[in-house]
């Protein structure tokens, strides 16, 4: 018989977990709910790590966590101190026993692991101090925390934005230093002009807010909390991932209606467990990590890596920000999932350290993956999808103030990016074949770059099953009713604005298949030297962007700026841009499954993850699109001013 478990902070662990008689934590929840039960949690902060002991046995008969209605629930692996020592003008200590931390002590871990870059002169600690809510940054010396200066962290290449947190006046940096030894973990802390006795100081503590420590805890959801202050470790894609919130390799998770933030590196993760490889390549240095995040692929596929018994979670409806490496973090194990109307900004922003696998989004392997209606803004990299995006589709998402909006990588198609608002001065990257990018609004430059030194995996179409390896050669790609609009270059980097960027490429398949053919005998050598073909048609060119040389239906507007603009105002978000009465007249048609082919080394078709047709006949607020489309996401756009909610 399903059973109800409330918990408060009144409540007793030792009592029966009624209404009347609740727990104390929600960790005695987590302990005894089996199948269909349901955890109520009522206002309070809960200061503790949730591991789920038992799974759900299907998408009807689940394991419920929620906040009670109306009322605030925060989960926090943080934990106040307030028994500060002065040292000297601005700087105290705190000492407390390591028995508090358990196996665990973040300010003993080192952040380390695979694609790690910076800093590169000190270690950093997955640890973190916060002082009312706001995080410092971690000392590279006791010194430095004795004299702070202003100074840049981690890796800033010219085009990134920093989130400047907790400086003086004078731009001196508020910072954290601890020292370790076998009885007691000594932090110092420069509070500057506060009395951190007097006002509210947390530590990180654990590693986690909740998260099961066994896999296969599956058919679980997660609703109505806000959770906060995780000592998170690096994850990347060859290493065990666990986020603040996160599933380790199960299935049929929803999380749903939280606010995630201050995690040390990631939020939600619903990625890889570690038996299949962690971080082999710091460690043993004996091949590339490229190779053993290959290696991986094979040996999740051992341990039944597959639609039956991984990811298909859903992840909606969330507020994730100011966390240091990835808002949502996943290899694998984020598998035929759904991630929409999420609200992500802040994430990898303070800069303290950098490496490969930062994002707002960051998905390894997102085989059928559908990231939709989704707002991301002020990150360093918006969404980053790397190998194996075979089936995704990122769709009416809205990108802006990040310093990249979208990247996808090493995959080989068929992928669909369609509808959506790139508004940021850096739209994307490309390094990758097969995809469809159908009437979005491209506001910036953007990169095509070939990858022939790494062979990375497709799949048998809606299935973890492999195919085979390739590189990628860069094209096969489709790019149609798009506004592109230039005006912005990225410093020491090949760009451009628009599809010229494909000039070199085949203007159809049989054009292509003609040159392969009369290339002669050989094999590897002629299809890395030949161009694949592109499909490029429809598309609006503004403010300097360039058009593939033979492109048909198009309008081209080389003086003309749209002076495009976003807007935050009283908790909405619009759009402002200036239309020529030229682009609502381009020839254009609605594209679809039929009408955008076969991608050429995977052999398989855009269609949806159940493999129904897709049809393009909606816009960005699903409004209806007629038989020839307006180009870009709105089909409402009227000439001259137009200002619309996006948000």
């Amino acid at each position: 018989m399903n059973q109800i478990f409330h918990v408060a902070p009144n409540g007793n662990d030792n009592s029966n977990g009624s209404i009347h008689s609740p727990f104390c934590t929600i960790s005695k929840a987590a302990s005894i709910a089996e199948t269909g039960d349901r955890i109520i949690v009522h206002e309070g902060v809960y200061r503790e790590w949730v591991k789920p002991a038992h799974s759900g046995y299907s998408n009807i008969n689940r394991i419920t966590y929620e906040a009670a209605e109306g009322e605030k629930v925060v989960i926090k692996g943080s934990e106040i101190v307030n028994d500060w020592k002065p040292v000297s003008a601005g700087v105290w200590k705190a000492v407390i026993p390591n028995t508090v931390f358990g196996t665990y002590n973040p300010y003993k871990e080192i952040l380390s692991g695979d694609w790690l870059i910076h800093p590169s002169d000190h270690a950093l600690h997955p640890g973190d101090v916060y002082l009312n809510g706001k995080s410092f940054y971690e000392a590279a010396s006791l010194d430095e925390v004795m004299k702070p200066q202003r100074r840049e962290f981690g890796y800033n290449p010219p085009w990134t934005k920093r989130q400047e947190r907790l400086l003086d006046p004078d731009g001196s940096v508020y910072q954290w230093f601890s020292e370790v030894d076998d009885e007691n973990t000594t932090i110092y802390a420069n509070f500057h002009s506060f009395d951190p006795n007097k006002e509210c100081v947390e530590i990180n503590v654990r590693k986690c807010c909740f998260y099961p420590e066994k896999t296969g805890m599956n058919y679980i959801t997660v609703r109505g909390f806000e959770i906060a202050h995780a000592a998170t470790p690096w994850t990347p894609p060859t290493a065990d991932q666990p986020g603040m919130l996160g599933v380790n390799w199960s299935k049929g998770w929803i999380i749903e209606n939280n606010i995630l933030h201050d995690s040390k590196c990631s939020a939600i993760s619903i990625g890889k467990e570690a038996s299949t490889g962690h971080n082999l390549c710091t460690r043993r240095q004996q091949k590339p990590g490229y190779q053993y995040q290959m290696e991986s692929v094979f040996r999740a596929l051992q341990i039944g890596w597959s639609k039956e018994k991984i990811g298909s979670h859903i992840i909606r409806n969330n507020e994730i920000y100011d966390c240091g490496q990835n808002g949502i973090v996943g290899h694998m194990g984020c598998v035929f999932s759904q991630i929409y109307d999420n609200h992500i900004y802040n994430i990898a922003t303070k800069h303290e350290y950098f490496g490969y696998e930062i994002a707002g989004i960051k998905l390894h392997a997102a085989v059928d993956v559908q990231i939709h209606n989704n707002r991301i803004h002020n990150c360093t990299l918006g969404t980053w999808l790397d190998w194996q995006a075979q089936g995704v589709r990122v769709s009416k998402n809205l990108y802006y103030n990040n310093d990249r909006d979208f990247f996808i990588e090493v995959t080989h198609g068929p992928y669909l990016v369609d509808n959506n608002i790139f508004a940021s001065n850096y739209s994307f990257d490309n390094v990758a074949q097969g995809g469809a990018y159908v009437n979005n609004l491209c506001c910036g430059s953007m990169r095509r770059i070939k990858t022939l030194d790494r062979s990375t995996p497709y799949h048998f179409p809606h299935s973890t099953q492999i195919a085979g390896t390739t590189v990628v050669y860069s094209g096969d790609d489709r790019l149609y009713n798009n506004i592109f609009v230039g005006g912005f270059t990225i410093p020491e980097e090949e760009c451009y604005s628009g599809t010229a960027g494909y000039d070199d490429c085949c203007e159809s398949y049989e054009e292509y298949h003609e040159k392969v053919c009369s290339a002669g005998n050989g094999d590897l050598e002629k299809f890395i030297e030949i161009e694949q073909p592109v499909y490029i048609d429809g598309n609006v060119y503004l403010n300097g962007s360039k058009a593939f040389r033979a492109e048909k239906n198009l309008v081209v507007m080389p003086e003309f700026n749209p002076a495009i603009s976003v807007i935050e105002e009283a908790g909405s978000v619009y759009i402002e841009l200036h239309v020529p009465d030229e682009l609502l007249h381009v020839s254009t048609r609605v594209h679809s499954t039929d009408t955008l082919g076969t991608v050429r080394i995977v052999d398989a078709i855009f269609d949806d993850p159940d493999g129904n047709t897709i049809i393009l006949n909606t816009d960005y607020h699903n409004d209806s699109r007629t038989s020839e489309p307006v180009p870009g996401p709105f089909e409402t756009l009227t000439p001259g001013y137009n200002k619309i909610k996006v948000w």
